[in-house]
């Protein structure tokens, strides 16, 4: 169980009312097969919340999707009739089609008879010319072998890994391909795109029974997470101002976001999280609408 405390911002930046949940961050179920930096599934709980308040939408669209938890909790959940994901990272989004395509089948093959020895990771990450699908599936290893699932060029391998039991102690076949299997079963419901967030984001953002959830690469921290971390940060806060649809967006809580914000007359929240290294911190939620929370 997590106590947060939400603390709630005018455009001005003036505390106007605070708010205190518990959240039990331990009952969110973990839909993705990816071990993703900056993820959120500490934020399901209220995201639920914001999707029953979208119940006039049919759409999701999560323009920056990386592993993709709160699309696909919405789709899971029943909240949307469709979630609509880009990715323009390519290790990624070759996952994120594999899973959805004819393919899915023996990338869970591969998953459940791969042998979790250091000779066979090697072998594997370093094989030259490899297709989609086996790109795929070497993403997925370097995801769970690599410090924090980062994939950013210059992460390293994990050494000790998770309560000190090696390399491969994020290395679960079983429940990666349960979940990858889920994901397969719900492709009729899931459109993937290889493609810039912001190409997405304008072909629906005058559609007002679309949902946003934006999760870009933060200020601080994107350079080290990501392999696509420059964004436009001024120019996506331009277009969430015009979309005409519900949206919620995310952000890290400093004074260049939230200057942002207000040039453009955007609402603001903050809400506490802790890291995966137990770090308390704040990040910045940012909608339209905060009537739901």
């Amino acid at each position: 169980m997590n106590m947060q405390t939400i603390v709630n911002y005018d455009l001005f930046g003036n505390i106007v009312k605070e708010k205190e949940k518990v959240v039990n961050v331990s009952s969110v179920p973990q839909r993705s097969p990816f071990r993703y930096p900056g993820g959120k599934t500490w934020l399901v709980p209220t995201s639920r919340k914001w999707f029953s308040h979208c119940s006039g939408c049919n759409t999701l669209i999560e323009p920056f999707c990386g592993g993709g938890i709160t699309g696909l909790t919405a789709i899971f959940e029943g909240y949307f009739k469709k979630v609509i994901f880009s990715e323009i990272d390519e290790d990624v989004a070759v996952v994120w089609k594999t899973m959805l395509s004819n393919d899915c089948d023996w990338l869970i093959a591969q998953i459940l008879t791969f042998k979790p020895q250091y000779e066979e990771l090697l072998k594997i990450l370093s094989k030259e010319g490899k297709n989609d699908r086996e790109l795929a599936f070497s993403t997925l290893l370097r995801n769970r072998t690599c410090h924090g699932g980062i994939l950013a060029k210059g992460s390293g391998m994990m050494k000790n890994g998770e309560n000190s039991k090696g390399i491969f102690s994020r290395w679960y076949p079983e429940t990666l391909a349960r979940r990858i299997k889920a994901i397969h079963e719900m492709s009729t419901k899931i459109e993937f795109h290889q493609a810039d967030a912001f190409s997405i984001i304008r072909q629906h953002i005058h559609d007002s029974k679309a949902a946003f959830f934006i999760d870009p690469p933060y200020t601080v921290a994107g350079h080290r997470l990501y392999t696509h971390f420059e964004i436009d940060h001024e120019g996506l806060f331009d277009l969430v101002s015009e979309i005409k649809g519900n949206y919620l967006m995310t952000y890290d809580c400093v004074e260049e976001v939230k200057d942002l914000a207000h040039k453009h007359f955007l609402s603001y929240q903050s809400i506490p999280m802790q890291t995966t290294h137990l770090i308390k911190k704040d990040e910045l939620l940012i909608s339209n609408d905060f009537s739901w929370l």
